[in-house]
C-alpha cells in the first residue's frame, strides 16, 4: 500500500460518520466526568475517574492522529485554528499535573476539551464561523442600541430617581434595570411602580421594549442568518470545486497506473 492509499484511507476514517459520532461520544462522556468529579466521591470511585480520564485523552490522542494522517498535506493540519486547539488540548492534557500545584490548570485544560464538540461537528464550526463574521455587522447595531439604552437610562434617571433610586439612582444603574426590563424580569413591577406617580410612563416602557426586544433583537438575527446562509453557500461552492479537482487528479492517478502496467508488459 502506498503512500497515497494510505492518506486516503485515514481521510475515509476521519470522515465517517461512525467515527465522527464516536468521538462526539467521548467528548459527551468526558464532561460527564468532569461533572461527576464536582461531587463528593469515595476515593475507590475517584481513582476509577482518573483511569477514565486518561483513557478519554488517548482516545483524544488516537483521533488527532488520525486526523493529521489523513490530511493530504500536513503542512495545511495546523493552518487551521481548531485543529491547532484541538492539538495544543490533548497535549496539555498529556501533561500528568493532578497531584501538582498546577492541578487547577489540569482541570481547567480538561473542562475546555467539551469545546472540542464545535471542531468535530461541522455544522456548530459553521454556526460559530457565522457568528464571529457577522460581528462587523453587529457592532453598528449594538451601538445603536446602546445609545437607546443611553438615552433611555437618562430620561429613566431623570424623572424616576426620586420614585426608586435603587433602580434608577444614577444612569449605570438604570442601565441595569433597563436591561432587566428588556429581558421581562417582573418588567411590569417596574413599570407599576413609575405610574403611580407618572400615569404616562409605560410609554416609556413599551416604546423601550419594542426597539430593544424586538426590533434590535430581530436586526441581529436577521444578520446572523443573512451571513449564515452567505457560508453555506460558500461552503457548497467550494465542496463542488474540491470534487472537480479531485476527480480530475484520481483519473489522472490512474491514466499513471495504466502507463506503468503497459510499460511494465512491454518488457521482455
Amino acid at each position: 500500500m502506498n503512500t497515497y492509499s494510505l492518506q486516503k484511507r485515514f481521510l475515509e476514517i476521519r470522515s465517517h460518520k461512525a467515527f465522527e459520532l464516536f468521538v462526539v461520544g467521548v467528548i459527551i462522556f468526558s464532561a460527564l466526568i468532569i461533572g461527576a468529579k464536582t461531587y463528593a466521591m469515595p476515593p475507590e470511585l475517584l481513582t476509577i475517574m482518573i483511569w477514565l480520564d486518561w483513557a478519554i485523552t488517548g482516545i483524544f490522542l488516537f483521533e488527532i492522529v488520525i486526523r493529521f494522517l489523513g490530511e493530504e498535506k500536513k503542512a495545511h493540519f495546523f493552518r487551521s485554528g481548531w485543529n491547532i486547539f484541538d492539538t495544543l488540548i490533548v497535549a496539555v492534557s498529556l501533561i500528568p499535573i493532578d497531584n501538582s500545584d498546577l492541578a487547577i490548570v489540569g482541570r481547567l485544560i480538561r473542562i475546555f476539551r467539551v469545546l472540542r464538540m464545535i471542531s468535530i461537528i461541522p455544522e456548530l464550526r459553521l454556526l460559530l464561523n457565522s457568528l464571529l463574521k457577522a460581528m462587523p455587522q453587529l457592532g453598528y447595531v449594538l451601538l445603536l442600541m446602546f445609545i437607546i439604552f443611553y438615552i433611555y437610562a437618562a430620561v429613566g434617571t431623570t424623572f424616576f430617581a426620586v420614585i426608586n433610586p435603587s433602580l434608577w439612582g444614577d444612569i449605570a444603574i438604570s442601565m441595569l434595570t433597563l436591561f432587566r426590563v428588556m429581558t421581562f424580569e417582573d418588567w411590569t413591577d417596574v413599570m407599576y411602580e413609575t405610574m403611580e406617580v407618572y400615569s404616562f410612563s409605560w410609554f416609556f416602557f413599551i416604546s423601550f421594549i419594542f426597539f430593544t426586544a424586538f426590533a434590535f433583537l430581530n436586526m441581529v438575527i436577521g444578520i446572523v442568518v443573512s451571513v449564515l446562509e452567505e457560508e453555506n453557500q460558500k461552503i457548497k461552492d467550494e465542496k463542488d470545486r474540491k470534487d472537480g479537482v479531485k476527480t480530475l487528479a484520481d483519473l489522472y492517478r490512474e491514466i499513471e497506473v495504466l502507463k506503468d502496467m503497459v510499460s511494465e508488459q512491454k518488457k521482455p
